[in-house]
């Protein structure tokens, strides 16, 4: 996985003690970049808060809880960027076009049979992995002289788990947990000017972190009117909230050269953090009359944060390389049309605000821009297949993206680059799965 840029002090060839330094990798996620399964590529996301599919017990774990029936799901996404920026110094180049690729598996069981609640109680299970399982814990950090995109990158694992139940007639809360690792590793060596190490002592210790989604979703017409024909009929509305998650690795590197660097020797200090995802408030509603289902979400999301999450513990640290992110804003609106039961075409449009504020970040020189986002979808339900006892679903999306064009100025004093910059671009993404319920 090629992850974006370090945010570094520096490093002395004479120097004997080096302060904490922290790298920043690349902010994309699977969930939020694109969407998870096909159903939510395909309506960007704007219909995810009430997708029967596993995908929801990221999006809204409470609406688990509206089918309880089970489901096996498995899929497969590749998403192709073509960014590009126009140098006044150096012409038109390709920035990155290096695609994402994810092998995707969710599980949907009822668990109310372990429970003595008397309602139903849904466990959803999401795992996504980077270059189809061939980088599960795959790093890489690294300054960007020529520029890099914030969004774009792979992530090399996604992991999701959550549970939904009913509380009272149409009102159902879940509750979910994002899982991340957090990787620490310790090296010490005495090695010679030719890098030729002894006495060598490597530990690496990795743990999940969790962090929490709540949610609770409210059909109005099983609330407040079930036995009749109300207005409100089909209209169902939710409410999710989703804390920031990030995965991080730290090294503690001590070396020691002989009659160059003596006792207690040099040390160096790095925390990279990747895939940040900041706290996000999502409120979305949907109607639903006969063959056409209709959805808005609205999604807040809280970048600001991330400048205090950058110099967190590290007070030699005071501009983050001029980096700078304001909160941002994402409307979303899908639609489904089912011509025919269990087949149907969905479609969506969103539109989104980049949350790098500034256009010059030293070193780092992260690229990013405003992107109106498209998705159009496939499904069909086959109630026989050969080799199957339970209906086969097929799903199929794509998505583009239309990334705006913006000015940046690209400093490296390691290159010697002084160049601005005007970036645009955009990504196509296909996804396609195959799901069987029981």
């Amino acid at each position: 996985m090629t992850l974006s840029p370090v945010l570094n002090r520096g490093l002395g060839a004479a120097a004997l003690l080096l302060a904490p330094a922290i790298a920043c990798a690349n902010m994309g996620n699977l969930g939020t970049t694109y969407g998870v399964m096909p159903s939510d590529v395909a309506t960007v996301q704007a219909l995810s808060m009430f997708n029967t599919q596993v995908s929801t017990a990221y999006y809204n774990p409470a609406f688990l809880a509206r089918d309880t029936r089970g489901e096996m799901t498995a899929g497969l996404m590749h998403a192709d960027p073509n960014l590009k920026a126009d140098s006044q110094n150096h012409g038109t180049y390709k920035v990155q076009d290096d695609p994402a690729q994810q092998i995707l598996l969710g599980l949907r069981t009822d668990l109310s049979d372990i429970a003595e609640l008397g309602q139903p109680l849904v466990l959803g299970l999401l795992l996504g992995s980077e270059k189809y399982s061939e980088e599960l814990m795959a790093f890489t950090s690294q300054t960007a002289p020529y520029g890099q995109y914030f969004s774009h990158g792979r992530e090399p694992l996604f992991l999701s788990l959550g549970i939904g139940t009913n509380i009272w007639r149409g009102l159902a809360i879940g509750f979910a947990t994002r899982v991340t690792l957090h990787s620490d590793a310790k090296l010490v060596a005495h090695t010679d000017l030719s890098g030729n190490t002894q006495y060598e002592a490597l530990d690496v210790t990795a743990k999940p972190v969790l962090r929490p989604i709540l949610s609770m979703s409210l059909d109005w017409k099983e609330t407040f009117c079930p036995d009749a024909d109300c207005w409100y009929n089909g209209v169902e509305t939710a409410f999710a909230f989703r804390g920031y998650s990030y995965a991080r690795v730290s090294v503690d590197a001590n070396t020691i050269i002989p009659g160059t660097i003596p006792e207690p020797g040099l040390f160096i200090n790095l925390s990279t953090i990747d895939s940040y995802q900041p706290n996000t408030y999502v409120f979305g509603t949907q109607v639903k009359k006969g063959k056409w289902r209709t959805g808005v979400a609205l999604e807040f999301q809280e970048w600001s944060k991330l400048e205090d999450k950058l110099t967190a513990g590290h007070d030699d640290i005071k501009d983050v390389g001029d980096l700078q992110f304001r909160d941002t804003f994402i409307p979303r609106i899908g639609v489904e049309y089912e011509f025919e039961p269990g087949i149907g075409f969905s479609g969506g449009i969103a539109y989104q605000e980049s949350p790098l504020e500034t256009g010059v970040n030293k070193e780092v020189n992260y690229l990013d821009a405003r992107r109106t986002i498209f998705g159009l979808g496939f499904h069909a339900t086959a109630q026989r297949v050969y080799g199957f006892k339970h209906p086969v679903r097929f799903d199929l999306a794509y998505q583009y993206h239309a990334i705006g064009e913006r000015d940046f100025r690209l400093i490296s004093d390691q290159t010697g680059n002084n160049d601005r910059v005007k970036t645009d671009g955009d990504v196509n993404v296909f996804a396609a799965s195959i799901s069987m319920q029981f």
